[in-house]
Formats: C-alpha cells, structure tokens, sequence
C-alpha cells in the first residue's frame, strides 16, 4: 500500500522539477534582493567609503581592513540586489550564485560565528548560503535566460553549420 502511494508521489515529483526548480530560484532570489535593497536604497543607505564595516572581523580572532576604507556592507548590497536580480532572471547565475554564496558565509562568520546557527541567528545566513550553493551546482533551471541564450547560441552554430554543409 505505501509502495503504491509512493509511487505515485514520485510520480508527482517527477512532473514538477522544471517548474518547481525555478519557484526556488526566483524565491530565493528575490527575498535576497531585499536584504541589498535595504542596503543599498532604504533609509540608510551604506556609503561605498568610509563608513559602515571597513574591516572584516572573524570571530574575535582575525581582522583584515578593507582598502581605501571601502565599506562591506555597501558591497554586500551590491552583490544581494544585483547579484540577487542576476539569479531571479536566470543571466549569469552560476557567477552570481557562487558570489552570494561567499558572501552569505561572510556573513555568518563575521555577524553569526557560532556552531548552531538558531543560537546565534545565523539561520537566514546559513539558509542562504545553502541555497545559493545548490543553485551555484544545479545551474538556473530549463526557464532562465541563461538557458535560452545557450539554445539560441546552438541554434546559430547548427544554421552556420548547415550554411557551412551547402
């Protein structure tokens, strides 16, 4: 009986991937945008220079300063808005994903360093560093642009090709 009715939500799950795979995509990125949205153009805007996070501070243990006192919370922005808007459309989503998964284990280190993200409320941080990891190794998904430019780069090649044949 329950071989039969997981049968059958296999082969539910099999029918959904395409569509549920990019629900998650767009989801994730576009909760991320809203993190760089604040950053970047809510009521305090961080500043490129001079003010905000200047330095990187892991745990107590290590600091690093950022040149020319860039500040890292501007440039966090920059990656969760753009980055986040890169990855909802699908252009460039391995790059972005790979940036905004860096950026989530910047986070957590610096803001949440701690074993258990719950404890230290790194949980969003982790979540998305998570997410973007996966979609990082999984690609955008068959609805993407990244997956329409390459079918209209093999559709170019395959009329060169058959030019090429005449």
């Amino acid at each position: 009986m329950l071989g039969k009715i997981n049968s059958l939500f296999d082969g539910v799950a099999q029918n959904s991937q395409e569509w549920t795979w990019t629900l998650f995509r767009v989801l994730s990125a576009a909760m991320f945008m809203t993190h760089g949205y604040g950053k970047l153009f809510g009521e305090n805007p961080q500043p490129f220079m001079g003010g905000g996070m200047t330095s990187i501070s892991i745990a107590e243990l290590v600091s690093w300063p950022i040149p020319m006192e860039i500040n890292a919370l501007f440039i966090a922005g920059v990656v969760e808005f753009f980055g986040g808007l890169l990855i909802l459309i699908g252009l460039w989503t391995h790059l972005a994903a790979l940036l905004a998964t860096f950026i989530m284990l910047m986070a957590y280190l610096t803001a949440h360093y701690a074993w258990f993200p719950t404890l230290n409320n790194g949980e969003l941080a982790a979540m998305y560093f998570s997410a973007f990891l996966v979609i990082f190794a999984f690609g955008p998904g068959p609805y993407s642009a990244d997956t329409w430019l390459s079918m209209r780069r093999q559709e170019k090649r395959k009329s060169k090709m058959d030019a090429n044949k005449r």
